[in-house]
């Protein structure tokens, strides 16, 4: 029997109206930065949101928070509607969601010492007295990898890769079950990400924690993901376990990310080619399928239907009418779409306008 997730997504969306008129203004159109985003996170797990940047991933993750308010859905953190309680009830639920910030100096207060800044949630949460919270302080600060004189000194004193442990170890403070990590690596350097990724992981294993991991880099995805599912302008289009979306990907969007991973073989560089054209701007979402003026793949339907996130497979679902089509794609094998399966891709792609068109009726 599988475990029930410990949080919960049910079709959350973000519209920010935009209005017209400087005496009596009107709601002319709004932006759908998320716009039905749905996901269960288990228990132990991690799962990866992904995409392009302005798909919503950023977004998605203070909807979960709820740092800010969700136009429509709702967020379910053990069975208990997060989005529908306020007030003390509201705090108490998030003691168990805390976040990671993508930029580990914009979000430690430069006026406070790093023991400050790790107390601070406790002092919020009613956690101890100063004396058990000076202890937890030196506690996390040894979890995390610094050093107990590290306390007393401010964040510009700290590197970046130190100030991100800073980070780590304050909302490890109030004993959270869930972390949200916002792209916590993207802003370090290279060798530094490595660090903080495995450190992320040794205190998973330790501590039994539960990530929401927003990246763009599918490097970085690859080695800390449990599950992935890929974020598609305001919406996902598709969702399997790390191994399976790596090796047998099911939506075209999923194969260009994958596609434009650089490759250290020299033989190899300029081989692939990159996503055409521009993301569409959430204000004027395309109809039916939001890839279609993108995807090579496109035929009349795609134009149309919008196409629904269904199962291609146990444990692998995908937004795409063609999903079960699709030639077989493995990306660690090929090294990227080389010239072979770029001209794989474009037959397929002829065979199945000609397709179309001889299923299409006679009058058309």
């Amino acid at each position: 029997m599988t475990e029930p997730a410990i949080l919960e997504a049910i079709g959350i969306a973000k519209h920010y109206p935009v209005k017209k008129g400087l005496v009596i203004s009107r709601q002319v159109g709004a932006v759908k930065a998320v716009d039905g985003v749905s996901f269960a996170l288990r228990r132990g797990e991690t799962l990866a949101l992904v995409g392009e940047s302005g798909c919503g991933k950023s977004t998605t993750a203070r909807l979960v928070m709820r740092l800010i308010e969700p136009s429509s859905g709702d967020v379910l953190f053990k069975g208990e509607n997060v989005t529908k309680v306020g007030g003390a009830k509201l705090r108490a639920l998030r003691r168990h969601l805390q976040i990671v910030f993508q930029d580990p100096y914009a979000s430690l207060n430069p006026r406070l010492t790093v023991a400050d800044a790790i107390a601070e949630p406790m002092a919020v949460h009613g956690i101890g007295d100063s004396k058990s919270r000076r202890e937890r302080v030196q506690e996390l600060l040894r979890l995390t990898g610094l050093r107990s004189f590290h306390a007393d000194r401010y964040p510009h004193e700290f590197s970046g890769g130190q100030r991100q442990r800073i980070g780590i170890a304050r909302a490890l403070s109030v004993e959270p079950e869930v972390v949200v990590c916002d792209e916590p690596v993207s802003a370090l350097d290279v060798s530094i990400q490595a660090q903080v990724v495995n450190l992320l992981g040794d205190l998973q294993q330790r501590l039994g924690l539960s990530y929401l991991f927003i990246a763009h880099d599918l490097a970085v995805v690859k080695h800390v993901a449990d599950r992935v599912a890929v974020m598609y302008l305001g919406r996902i289009v598709e969702v399997a376990s790390k191994h399976e979306l790596f090796s047998n990907p099911r939506h075209p969007y999923t194969r260009a990310l994958l596609a434009a991973i650089p490759r250290p073989d020299p033989s190899r560089r300029g081989s692939v080619t990159p996503l055409g054209g521009d993301l569409p701007s959430p204000l004027a979402v395309p109809p039916g399928c939001r890839f279609h003026t993108r995807c090579p793949l496109a035929q009349a339907k795609c134009k149309e239907i919008d196409p629904p996130l269904r199962e291609i497979a146990p444990g692998h679902t995908a937004a795409c009418h063609f999903a079960e089509d699709l030639p077989r794609f493995d990306a660690e094998a090929e090294g990227g779409i080389a010239p072979v399966a770029q001209r794989r891709l474009a037959a397929y792609a002829t065979a199945l306008a000609a397709r179309t068109a001889a299923v299409a009726p006679a009058a058309a």
